[in-house]
């Protein structure tokens, strides 16, 4: 009763776009950390250097798994994955630098990033919640139900827009503090560019996906 096909054409493209931006982000890593960094500063060392030199007290630790590298504004913690702490490699200083722009948003009190933050615990039962008022409504055919539902997947579509000026800031602010110390140099800072470039598509990706299932909700609501 709930299957409908038409729910392909609005979900494929997007799950297409996040399978390449995973390959993106996947090739540029794994190029970049192949690069020795001209100074051999580790991913670890970086940290320490930019964060003096920024006036950040942070604390650092270790995170499982690649390429899950974040920061917590709310323990003002960075945790780094083993790779990006102890290569020193181009990719490593480039995702510091950007885990410490997030630092600098925090710092700063930057907006976008106050606003992300707000919407957290909404986002994390937003998806859940609004499919199964979404079914329930058009199960029992009620529409205020229905329209709840996509009301409340509304945060998560929020949630992935505000993520994307959080993010491309955060990469502005890390090679900005890369160039002005000089931990990296012309070409290695190109490198950089294309690591946080790529894994700026993973959260376009995201965005777009959110975007697109709001657009079938609203699809399916109008058609029921």
């Amino acid at each position: 009763m709930f299957f409908d096909p038409l729910y392909c054409l609005f979900a494929i493209p997007g799950l297409l776009l996040a399978l390449w931006a995973q390959a993106q982000v996947k090739g540029a890593y794994a190029r970049y950390t192949q690069v020795r960094n001209a100074r051999g500063v580790t991913g670890l060392q970086a940290a320490e250097y930019l964060m003096a030199r920024q006036g950040l007290s942070l604390n650092v630790e270790g995170t499982p798994g690649q390429l899950t590298d974040h920061y917590d504004p709310r323990s003002k913690t960075i945790r780094l994955s083993q790779g990006v702490a102890m290569q020193p490699s181009v990719a490593s200083v480039a995702i510091v630098a950007h885990e410490l722009g997030h630092a600098m948003q925090d710092k700063t009190g930057y907006m976008p990033l106050k606003l992300r933050g707000a919407l957290v615990p909404a986002v994390q039962l937003s998806p859940m919640v609004s499919y199964a008022l979404f079914m329930l409504g058009l199960l029992f055919q009620m529409p205020n139900l229905v329209n709840l539902g996509i009301l409340v997947f509304g945060f998560s579509v929020l949630f992935s827009l505000v993520t994307l000026p959080v993010e491309f800031d955060a990469s502005r602010r890390a090679l900005r503090m890369l160039q002005d110390n000089q931990l990296l140099t012309g070409q290695e800072m190109e490198g950089a560019r294309k690591v946080l470039r790529a894994a700026a598509l993973t959260y376009v990706a995201a965005a777009v996906q959110s975007l697109m299932t709001l657009l079938y909700l609203l699809s399916r609501a109008r058609r029921s």
